[in-house]
């Protein structure tokens, strides 16, 4: 007898079945013994005598044969999709026992340093599913659109010569006795492939030393990266950003109903995303607060969080576009602003008081781009790779890119990034607290 999947029960009834999956819980009442044995597709309720389910604790592995019954009308649980029946057990096999819990699987609640130190025991738990399952939707939302719009999808590398933001906050590696880093965006190898493709995205990893511990940074995280060639104007970039993220609520909507009621929070209905310069959004914030940060040369945390008020308030918008950051802020490839060279065609995306999206128009001159990479105290001979794409033509063009593992805590109303981060990679953790691991080592010697 082949195993079938618990949902699949619900077309058995009346027949002999194989099950297989974890057990959620146990409950002994009188004689019989009551199981919600868990598969990838959701819980059924098994029924056995006590003899059959000698020795069965929580998150034993079982194989299961019994007869798919229904259940009494007033014994159906409308809770699950298998809630109108059960598997009456004739024969059970134990694939693997668990040891006992360290808390319960089922209600979880544990502080973020234990749901994170147990990671491979609490991603069981349904809720912790579905923020993965979400996630899981975010990206396949994000490619689909991609490709319906006919942008081509490549594979970024990770290891990189030189660093694209032109910050210090890069990992270096010994590559072969050579210096390298990893990569804090795939930014160079788009604009490289709009050279071959016109229209590219990526779903990327990368990787920024940030000595910042907070609930919104991850070291290493998720980017879905787009890039577009002949564009008219740095707005079209924005506006197909504006309907990537709307694909994204709507298959959600969609296709995550049951994982979204976990959260009991709402997705935003987007008619227009509003659109506002960073020095408006200061201006209005200073108003509103009197905080004075209008000579800032960026937006801080404490005013994203108020001018999404403001939008929502103003607008009935729980996101807004910022744009017009200051020239010295952004990368050496971001486009200036034709109108005002101190500032840039650029933009940020807040969503419920966070930024969850870069992008922005970015220079196509060879001769600009070298002066700005000058400009931002690097060598041009470490982008000669890099430039060859503009030395050998490249249209007007821009892009964007959203991080993945913060919309998906917007979204849901998560307090910390890392819960939206299946192994969260910060200067605390890899896997395991590093406070609790081998002491830190000494760098070793840069070898030329």
């Amino acid at each position: 007898m082949q195993r079938i999947l618990n949902i699949e029960t619900l077309k058995q009834v009346g027949k002999k079945v194989k099950i297989g999956g974890w057990v959620n819980s146990r409950r002994d009442h009188g004689g019989i013994v009551f199981f919600d044995l868990r598969d990838r597709t959701g819980i059924i309720q098994v029924v056995c005598s006590e003899k059959l389910a000698e020795g069965i604790k929580d998150e034993y592995v079982l194989e299961i044969e019994g007869e798919v019954q229904e259940r009494p009308i007033k014994m159906v649980n409308s809770d699950l999709e298998t809630g109108v029946l059960e598997l009456k057990a004739e024969k059970i096999k134990v694939l693997a026992e668990s040891e006992s819990l360290p808390f319960d699987l089922r209600d979880l609640n544990v502080s973020l340093p234990t749901l994170l130190d147990y990671r491979p025991l609490t991603l069981r738990n349904k809720k912790i599913q579905a923020i993965f399952k979400i996630q899981e939707q975010v990206i396949s939302s994000f490619r689909k659109n991609m490709k319906e719009l006919g942008f081509a999808e490549f594979e970024s590398p990770m290891i990189v010569p030189s660093n694209a933001e032109g910050g210090a906050e890069v990992f270096h590696i010994d590559y072969y006795n050579r210096d390298a880093y990893l990569s804090q965006s795939p930014q160079l190898y788009k604009q490289i492939l709009v050279g071959v493709f016109e229209r590219v995205f990526t779903v990327a990893r990368v990787f920024r030393a940030e000595p910042s511990v907070t609930t919104r940074h991850l070291s290493e995280y998720i980017s879905l990266d787009a890039e577009m060639g002949f564009i008219e104007s740095w707005e079209d970039v924005m506006d197909a950003c504006e309907n990537v993220i709307k694909d994204i609520f709507s298959d959600l909507e969609k296709n995550c109903s049951k994982e979204l009621k976990f959260f009991d929070i709402g997705l935003p209905k987007i008619v227009k995303i509003p659109r506002i310069k960073m020095r408006e959004a200061q201006e209005i914030i200073f108003q509103r607060t009197k905080r004075d940060n209008r000579k800032e040369p960026d937006l801080e945390p404490e005013d994203e969080k108020e001018i999404s008020n403001w939008a929502k308030e103003k607008h009935g918008s729980e996101l807004i576009f910022i744009t017009h950051y200051p020239t010295k802020k952004r990368p050496f490839y971001t486009y200036p602003d034709p109108k005002d060279s101190d500032y840039t065609l650029s933009f940020d995306l807040l969503f419920r008081g966070l930024e969850i999206v870069t992008g922005g128009q970015r220079i196509n001159e060879e001769k600009e781009l070298v002066k700005n990479i000058k400009k931002w105290k690097n060598e041009p001979k470490n982008f000669k790779f890099y430039l060859q794409v503009f030395k050998y033509g490249l249209p007007p063009e821009g892009g964007f890119a959203i991080g993945l593992e913060r919309v998906v805590k917007q979204i849901l109303g998560l307090s910390n990034v890392r819960e939206a981060s299946l192994f969260p990679r910060d200067m605390e953790r890899i896997d395991q607290r590093l406070s609790l691991a081998q002491p830190k080592k000494a760098k070793p010697k840069k070898k030329k």
